[in-house]
């Protein structure tokens, strides 16, 4: 068993990273600002520090664990914010990875995970489903800062020895996704939708994203473990498309719906099309997506429903 640190692990994807390594028997390190994450989704199995990733103070809590592997996914994670502000996307993004960077190679880390973004750093694709070989041309400040810290792994691996594993995420949806928050549709859409309140999709909703449950994210995290040493980049995804009305049609009738959708301007910088070929780190690993959209979608609303974070 191995000492792993999870940076954002009070968020929405990072805690139930967390809950499956727990499960698996490691030592779990949370590093969590509380911004964006949540107090209650902390497992209270791990070691909690509340820190910003910019803070000089996380190179003690690295000297102090001493962990084994560092799983990154704190981060600043709204395209619209980046676009909105990109001198902090860019703090938190790249400054801040690069402290955690520099504490993994102090502190001798033998392996870090990295949550990149694979629905931003291809851009407006050239071909579809995107392979890990599609040319890297991101189309909003977020794109490119998440691609920015994958720059600096390989510089890690090469000047250092660090290996790493990076994951190009697509559309995450499911459980402890915030439906009050500034991304995710699908959480977005519960919580309104569940409260009666009117859905306005940005865009004529026919955009499409690649959309994958959270507990399998979670387990590609738990695979990457048994990566040999190196650097690796691969994308998560299902390889098919969905549209945001689709996503909209099918939360209508699980919560049980009855307005009509608004329709709003599109928004800057975001991606007309993405989805994502998986097949390469599911030819090495074993690794596939098991969750059905609609189970996936109704595991989503059943959740909100009962702890009542729509209220």
């Amino acid at each position: 068993m191995m000492k792993i640190l999870v940076t954002g692990g009070a968020g929405f994807i990072g805690s139930t990273v967390v809950d499956l390594l727990l499960q698996d028997g490691h030592d779990v390190v949370i590093v969590d600002n509380l911004v964006t994450g949540r107090y209650t989704n902390i497992n209270p199995a791990a070691t909690f520090y509340q820190l910003d990733i910019r803070s000089s103070n996380l190179s003690q809590i690295f000297e102090k664990e001493r962990p084994d592997v560092v799983n990154h996914h704190a981060a600043q994670m709204d395209v619209r914010r980046s676009v909105a502000d990109p001198l902090y996307d860019a703090d938190v993004n790249v400054k801040g990875s690069l402290n955690v960077l520099e504490c993994a190679r102090k502190y001798d880390v033998r392996q870090f995970i990295y949550a990149s973004s694979g629905g931003t750093v291809y851009g407006e694709p050239k071909y579809l489903p995107c392979d890990e070989e599609h040319p890297i041309q991101p189309i909003c400040q977020y794109g490119a800062t998440k691609y920015m810290t994958e720059l600096y792994l390989y510089m890690y691996r090469v000047m250092y020895g660090l290996d790493y594993v990076v994951f190009r995420y697509p559309n995450v949806y499911g459980p402890r996704q915030d439906p009050k928050g500034e991304a995710g549709v699908v959480a977005i859409f519960t919580g309104q939708m569940s409260r009666n309140e009117a859905v306005t999709i940005h865009g004529d909703g026919l955009q499409e994203r690649d959309f994958v449950f959270v507990d399998d994210v979670a387990e590609a995290n738990r695979l990457a473990l048994s990566l040999n040493s190196g650097g690796y980049v691969y994308n998560l995804g299902t390889g098919q498309p969905t549209n945001v009305i689709q996503i909209f049609e099918g939360l209508k009738v699980i919560t049980h719906y009855t307005k009509e959708v608004q329709f709003g301007p599109a928004r800057l910088g975001e991606t007309r099309r993405i989805y994502l070929d998986s097949t390469k780190f599911q030819a090495e690993t074993g690794w596939k997506p098991k969750t059905s959209l609609l189970q996936g979608l109704s595991k989503t609303v059943e959740f909100f429903r009962q702890t009542e974070l729509v209220n």
